[in-house]
């Protein structure tokens, strides 16, 4: 058995011998002919997605896609208005992503946004438990990315150089275990609800 030349899919979705029969119409030259075989490719599309047949304008959906597939070359007479396709031959425009410089990628670009705000605010008691919140939140962090113990030692480093030296959190104020952190995360693994 000899495999035949391959032919162009417009509409991959619906294969080569429906788009062999879409050619064959093509060819047809008597219009009452062109017409029967069009409305019978029309109920062979139709057959191969009997799921969709509840959904509105179906029908016109496949009448369109006959209309493609013979790139609007089919002289019949249509029983919808046919939609013609914007054809993409242009790629759209590459859309830039926004490149900021992150110093540390673990923490991400929103926490070094959070050490500026912090940065900002007046000296006092709010300025630190939100410096305390911040450390525990670069804990969880790191450890996402590390999967390691990790130190408050060098969460407090990290928080210094990133906040050039402004803020800090007092050593006698733990911050979260990383025991307790990776515990949590395995119970919400395992469905567990946390607390």
């Amino acid at each position: 058995m000899e495999y035949q030349k391959r032919i162009e899919l417009i509409l991959p979705e619906y294969g080569r011998h429906i788009q062999q029969m879409v050619n064959y119409a093509l060819t047809i030259e008597n219009k009452e002919e062109r017409m029967l075989a069009a409305q019978t490719i029309i109920n062979v599309m139709g057959n191969m997605f009997p799921y969709l047949r509840d959904i509105n304008d179906f029908k016109h959906k496949l009448w369109d896609h006959l209309a493609i597939m013979s790139d609007y070359k089919l002289d019949i007479d249509y029983p919808y208005d046919i939609v013609e396709a914007k054809r993409n031959e242009t790629r759209p425009e590459k859309i830039a992503y926004p490149q900021k410089k992150i110093r540390y990628k673990h923490y991400g670009y929103f926490l070094q946004t959070l050490v500026r705000t912090i940065q900002e605010m007046e000296p006092g008691e709010e300025r630190d438990q939100m410096t305390l919140q911040l450390a525990n939140q670069m804990k969880r962090l790191f450890i996402l990315w590390n999967k390691d113990n990790v130190d408050d030692a060098k969460i407090q480093e990290d928080l210094r150089e990133l906040s050039q030296g402004v803020l800090s959190f007092e050593n006698s104020t733990p911050l979260i275990s990383s025991k307790d952190l990776v515990s949590r995360k395995k119970n919400n693994k395992n469905g567990k609800k946390r607390r």
